[in-house]
């Protein structure tokens, strides 16, 4: 597998616009109020690296990075906690997990794994990854996503969904990459920033929108 081939087929065609989602039916009967943004939740322990593989240095590294470079960029939305969204952060571990699945090498510092991510793929290919994270228009809490086995939802990277497999009652999301082991949600990191109109669920591997 080479992360290569995502680069190249993302910035072929894509498209970045938000769309409107197929959740889970009843997941949005209704709209928090609380308008704290993910973005927020996100830079809560501080800038830089460190050496829990557990939280979401990379993935705020990642947020940074696109929107230095795109301040334009549909990632914004991640600040705007007026707007309802779901989002599915990949920990630490999860882009550890890329890393060594794409190139064989087992990184032992957070900042080498982003080095190596930023290195072999460009801002777009970034954004879109990110995009592919995000469903907007719902907030969808772990106990819905548990009763929504068999739903499609469709993220904000055009034309790219995901689907929902509750096995045993743990939430896996099937992406477009069926020959890898699908991204679970982990139960104790679900529902950040619950009671908001952002809310998201910590994930053990990157979602990846095309077969690797």
């Amino acid at each position: 597998m080479k992360i290569r081939t995502l680069s190249t087929a993302v910035a072929a065609g894509l498209a970045l616009t938000l769309v409107s989602p197929a959740g889970p039916a009843g997941a949005a009967s209704h709209t928090p109020r609380g308008t704290d943004s993910l973005a927020g939740v996100l830079a809560a322990d501080g800038a830089g690296y460190d050496r829990n593989w557990s939280d979401y240095d990379i993935l705020d590294k990642a947020v940074t990075t696109v929107l230095a470079a795109k301040p334009g960029s549909p990632v914004a939305v991640l600040a705007d906690g007026r707007t309802a969204l779901t989002a599915f952060l990949p920990k630490d571990v999860a882009f550890r997990r890329l890393v060594l699945d794409l190139t064989g090498r087992k990184l032992s510092k957070e900042k080498s794994v982003f080095r190596v991510l930023a290195g072999v793929a460009d801002v777009d290919t970034l954004e879109a990854v990110l995009l592919y994270h995000v469903v907007p228009g719902a907030t969808i809490t772990y106990r819905q996503a548990q009763k929504a086995n068999g739903a499609t939802l469709a993220t904000a990277l055009t034309d790219a969904d995901l689907r929902v497999a509750v096995r045993r009652g743990a939430v896996h999301l099937r992406d477009d990459d069926p020959n890898d082991r699908d991204p679970r949600v982990i139960a104790s990191s679900s529902d950040i920033n619950k009671g908001n109109r952002q809310i998201a669920h910590g994930i053990n591997r990157v979602l990846r929108p095309l077969d690797l």
